[in-house]
């Protein structure tokens, strides 16, 4: 329950979503997130139809980040999951999948003999080099709508209100409430 909130601000979003307009000319501070998440869910999603197009069926969000979390020298489970912001077993069950999907393999730590390294496999740098060339086409999509001088503007207005600290943090589990 929302206590702290007047009755009419509770159901906002909702209310607008069924036709309500907003007083303000400039829209209602909550649409700010939610279009931006649009945004990135809208990349995400033609991102991976192209994928699935493109030879990679089974490649899900999931599966991008934690191969970014891994990298290129690779990673242990723990670092994975520390990377990502989700416990060893959530990043231990992701890189299952990945190594089921021929995305990456495990190997000893040539350093610690205790300790097994995820490293992406041919397969897996291919799906994350095609995922770069499509989200430069997509980018240029937006380009084409909105021109590049509008499109560089959101960008240079992003990196200007994002904390670097935050700007490429792969922990969005963190925030939507997992351990």
């Amino acid at each position: 329950m929302v206590d702290h909130a007047s009755r009419e601000k509770v159901n906002q979003v909702v209310d607008i979503g069924k036709g309500e307009r907003a007083e303000r000319a400039d829209g209602p501070g909550f649409e700010l997130p939610l279009l931006l998440f649009g945004g990135f869910r809208t990349l995400i999603d033609r991102l991976h139809a192209r994928l699935a197009d493109e030879g990679h069926p089974d490649m899900r969000p999931a599966h991008g980040f934690a191969m970014q979390a891994i990298g290129s020298r690779g990673a242990t489970a723990s670092e994975i999951g520390r990377r990502l912001g989700v416990s060893k077993q959530a990043a231990g069950k992701t890189v299952d999948r990945l190594l089921a999907l021929g995305y990456a393999q495990r190997a000893d730590d040539p350093t610690d003999a205790r300790r097994k390294l995820v490293h992406l496999t041919p397969h897996g740098y291919e799906a994350l080099a095609r995922s770069a060339v499509i989200f430069d086409e997509l980018r240029a999509e937006w380009v084409a709508t909105l021109g590049a001088d509008r499109v560089r503007d959101i960008e240079t207005s992003l990196r200007n209100v994002v904390p670097a600290e935050t700007a490429f943090r792969l922990d969005a589990t963190s925030w939507l409430g997992a351990p």
